[in-house]
Order: C-alpha cells, then sequence, then structure tokens
C-alpha cells in the first residue's frame, strides 16, 4: 500500500481514476476532443428522471451512452453530446402529492393547478447539483451545463409541432379507449406502467340471471315468462353499466330448470355440469345454437340508464356474437359493459351499442347509480366491499343465480398501490397502421445491434402496431396543444409558441 493510500483510505485505482479525472477538468479535454467533422452523428439520449439520485440502471446504459459517441468522435464525425432531464411525470407528481398532504386529483384541484404545476416546476430539479456530481465522476463526457429540459417552453413547442403536423395530415383523432385507471392518481397507465403492479387477490365471482322480455322466437322456441340468460362474471361493480350480452356462436346452448323451480336458464352446454353440480335438473332443450341467442333482448338489471337519453340506445340489452367468449369459465355467456374492457369497447363500436360511464375518474359510482351514489368500486383498504353490496342488491331483486371467490391476478397501482379500473377514458390517437408500412420499411433500413432485435422483437411489434394512445390525464405534463369550444364543437390546434401568440394574445382570446 502506497503512502497516499493509506493517507487518504483510497485504493490505487480510486486514486488514479481521481487524477485522471482532475487532469481532464484542468485542460478542459472534453471540449477540446470534439470534432468539428463535415459528417454529423446524432445521438439521441433519453434522459433520466431528475427526482432521484443515479442508481446501477443509470450507470450501465451511460456506460454505453459514453463509449457510442466517444468512438464516433474519434472517427472524425461531428456529434453534440448534450444532458437532458425528463422532468414530467407521475414520479414528481406523486412526491409532490406526498409534501403537500394531497390525497386525490380533487385535492390539486382545490388547491389550485397553477399552485401545483409551480411546486412540481421548482421541485424538478432538486438533486441536479448531485447528478453533476456523480456522472463525471463515472468518466463520461456530456455536456451537463446547456442542458436541455422537457418543461422548457422550446421544447413543448417541438411536441406542439409534431402533433399538429400528424394532425394536419388526419393522422390524429379524439376517441374512448379502453385503459388501465388509477382513480387515486386520476390517470391512465401505460401498459409497461401496468405490468409492473400485478397481485393474486381474491375477488366475488357472481352468476347473475338476465331476464328474457317473452314472446322473443329463437330457433324453433319462444321465451316464455321465466327465461334468464346465465352470464358470469368477477367484476360486480361492473353490473350497473351493463348494455349487452355476448354469446358464442360456435358454441351450443341448454335450456334447463332446476327441481323444483319454474325459472328457465340458459347456458353454454359444455358448462352445465360445473354450473349446475349438486343439483337435480331437467332438461328442457339442448339443441339450442349459439346464433339463435343472436338479438334477444332482456329486461336491464339495473333501471338506472333505460330512460336516459342513450345514443345508439336501440341497440342496448340485447345479446351479440363475440369470438372471445370461452368456455374456460362461467356460462359461455359474458355481460358486457364496453366503458369497462377492451374486448367489450371493440364489440360496442363494431355494433354500435351504447357507453356508459356510471363510474367517474375517481373510481366511484356517479349520482345515476342512486343506490350505491359515492361508493369506490374498488376500494383500497377492502376491494370486495362494494362487490358486496352489488351481490346484497341482486340477491334481493331475485337476480342472483350464484356466487363464489376466486382468486386472480389483478393489477394494481405501482405507485401507490390502488387497484386498477379497466376503464375507457378520452384520449388522443395516432393513426399508427396508416403509415405502419412506411415504418415498417424504415425499420428494415436500421442497424440493429443485435440485429434479431430489430427483425423480430421490435419488428413484429410495428407489424401488429395499434393506433397508439398518446394523451394522459394529469397536471404536470407536456400540453396538448388543442382548444375546443364545448358548445360548438370548433376545434383549435397550435403547432407553435408563436401561432400561441397570434391566436391567444394576452387580452384575452375566448375561443
Amino acid at each position: 500500500m502506497t503512502e497516499e493510500e493509506k493517507k487518504t483510505g483510497k485504493s490505487d485505482v480510486a486514486l488514479k481514476e481521481e487524477a485522471t479525472q482532475r487532469f481532464w477538468e484542468e485542460r478542459d479535454i472534453f471540449k477540446k476532443s470534439e470534432n468539428r467533422g463535415e459528417e454529423e452523428f446524432v445521438f439521441y439520449d433519453g434522459p433520466p428522471f431528475a427526482t432521484g439520485l443515479p442508481h446501477y440502471g443509470h450507470i450501465l446504459a451511460g456506460t454505453i451512452k459514453d463509449a457510442i459517441p466517444r468512438y464516433q468522435v474519434m472517427r472524425g464525425k461531428r456529434l453534440r453530446r448534450r444532458w437532458g432531464w425528463d422532468c414530467h411525470g407521475l414520479p414528481l407528481e406523486n412526491q409532490i402529492e406526498a409534501e403537500l398532504g394531497i390525497k386525490t386529483k380533487k385535492d390539486i384541484e382545490e388547491l389550485g393547478v397553477a399552485t401545483f404545476v409551480e411546486k412540481a416546476r421548482s421541485a424538478v430539479l432538486r438533486y441536479a447539483e448531485d447528478w453533476k456530481r456523480i456522472i463525471p465522476r463515472l468518466g463520461r463526457f456530456v455536456d451537463m451545463e446547456d442542458d436541455y429540459r422537457t418543461m422548457d417552453s422550446t421544447y413543448t413547442e417541438s411536441v406542439w409541432w409534431a402533433f399538429k403536423t400528424l394532425y394536419d395530415k388526419d393522422l390524429i383523432y379524439k376517441n374512448f379507449k379502453s385503459m388501465h385507471l388509477c382513480p387515486r392518481c386520476g390517470t391512465t397507465l401505460s401498459n409497461f406502467e401496468v405490468n409492473q403492479g400485478y397481485k393474486d387477490i381474491t375477488d366475488l365471482s357472481v352468476t347473475i340471471k338476465f331476464h328474457l322480455k317473452p314472446g322473443q322466437k329463437f330457433g324453433k322456441y319462444e321465451t316464455k315468462d321465466t327465461a334468464y340468460l346465465l352470464a358470469w362474471t368477477t367484476t360486480p361493480w361492473t353490473l350497473p353499466g351493463n348494455v349487452a350480452l355476448a354469446v358464442n356462436t360456435d358454441f351450443s346452448y341448454t335450456a334447463l330448470r332446476v327441481a323444483g323451480v319454474q325459472e328457465l336458464y340458459i347456458l353454454a352446454s359444455d358448462r352445465v355440469a360445473e354450473v349446475f353440480k349438486e343439483k337435480d335438473v331437467e332438461i328442457v332443450h339442448d339443441d339450442i345454437k349459439g346464433e339463435d341467442l343472436v338479438g334477444l333482448e332482456y329486461t336491464p338489471l339495473f333501471d338506472y340508464y333505460v330512460n336516459e337519453n342513450l345514443d345508439n340506445k336501440e341497440n342496448a340489452w340485447k345479446v351479440y356474437a363475440a369470438p372471445y367468449v370461452t368456455l374456460e369459465d362461467g356460462t359461455g355467456i359474458v355481460h358486457l359493459a364496453p366503458a369497462f374492457g377492451a374486448e367489450d369497447m371493440l364489440l360496442a363500436r363494431q355494433h354500435k351499442i351504447p357507453l356508459i360511464h356510471h363510474v367517474g375518474m375517481d373510481g366511484k359510482f356517479t349520482d345515476k347509480v342512486r343506490d350505491f351514489a359515492g361508493l369506490e368500486v374498488k376500494p383500497k383498504d377492502d376491494h370486495q366491499r362494494t362487490d358486496i353490496e352489488i351481490v346484497k342488491y341482486l340477491a334481493h331483486n331475485n337476480l342472483l343465480f350464484a356466487k363464489a371467490k376466486v382468486t386472480h391476478s389483478y393489477p394494481h397501482c405501482w405507485r401507490c398501490d390502488t387497484p386498477l379500473l379497466n376503464y375507457a377514458a378520452t384520449s388522443w390517437f395516432v393513426k399508427v397502421p396508416e403509415i405502419k408500412s412506411q415504418i415498417v420499411k424504415e425499420n428494415k433500413e436500421i442497424h440493429w445491434v443485435p440485429q434479431s432485435v430489430g427483425e423480430y422483437r421490435f419488428g413484429n411489434w410495428l407489424e401488429g402496431s395499434p393506433d397508439w394512445a398518446i394523451s394522459r390525464s394529469r397536471f404536470w405534463g407536456a400540453p396538448l396543444p388543442v382548444w375546443e369550444n364545448a358548445e360548438s364543437g370548433k376545434r383549435l390546434v397550435i403547432g407553435s409558441l408563436e401561432e400561441l401568440r397570434v391566436h391567444m394574445p394576452r387580452s384575452g382570446n375566448r375561443y
């Protein structure tokens, strides 16, 4: 051990690293190493959040991000190595909420959005100095003084330009999309975020009786006053939003009675043994085709929306055909609440079935659901609590056939551990399928390392890429440049800060 090692308590390797770094700093080696050649090499570096300290993931990725630009510079390329900060998103919002004692999205609105945003802006770079100390210590050559930040107006302007460019090409539209919603955070989550929060929980599953209106023909039979379709669900809280049932036309269905009960029950033939085990049954019809049931009308379980002015109301509370109905569990008949399920929504769009939002973005029943108004549909502290109330209602109104407990994997918010809701939220979409062929072609021109990632993993993903939902319901983020008149439906899309000044001067433009 050398004298310096004894004196400092540092290893020879550490001392050499520090000496090298001093040499670079004193002689401004980074700037001297920048090549001003004719050929430019563009390096896109996904910036880190400044809401915490660097960890192993940053160090590993940062080493790779340093090696590639160094190599290109040594080959005589002109390259700008500029540091950036990702300033937006839920991580910072959650930090600010905790500091301010905020529990819900409504609390932010009561505090004032401007106050909340300013608090976020002032806190976003609280760890910046630590990063500026640690990153150079790793030996990385990058300009951390002339940095860019996603909260800067110039960065936001680039987002606006991209949005308006796509909008003008008719590649952007607004619609509902079934996404996972965190009612506490008040925002939808990406698939990546959702996949981080799955955990096994025990829920209530129910088999419900949907009363068929009498006098309807199905195949060679006719519905009587006591005929019911049996459907199964593990989300009883979605039942007030039911607007349709689905069957599979590839299945056969059976109508039967339980001994001592006059009601006629209809379900998939292959599910009779499981659903009616230990019950004495009488088979009435065993030759019903799935297609025979399509078009039948039934009485809604709840009457909350019967007298509402719904779009395409004539298509509500009927039976439809759906290939995704399976025989793995349940009854072979699926209950549809299109506002709370991706497959349900696709079927609803195909057949113009109404969309009912009986639950708000706060995860509570709306006032129209008068028997349960204000109840959280999936409480964090007791996720079965509201489902139990729904089951009690069904039982009291002779609509419950059976109930059971089922353990399944359920998504939770990876930040606050709140159970997520599959929710049809309004979003802006990019029409990716319309430009997919061009994207796929460009991807084949890219030199991927390893090649298999670009050709298979990423390439296959591009081949099946759907429309891209690009908006989120949050306060601290890049705002989309769209202004809409709620009454006229007129829309203004801004593509630059200059356009904003023209259309909305400080004097106020009530567009």
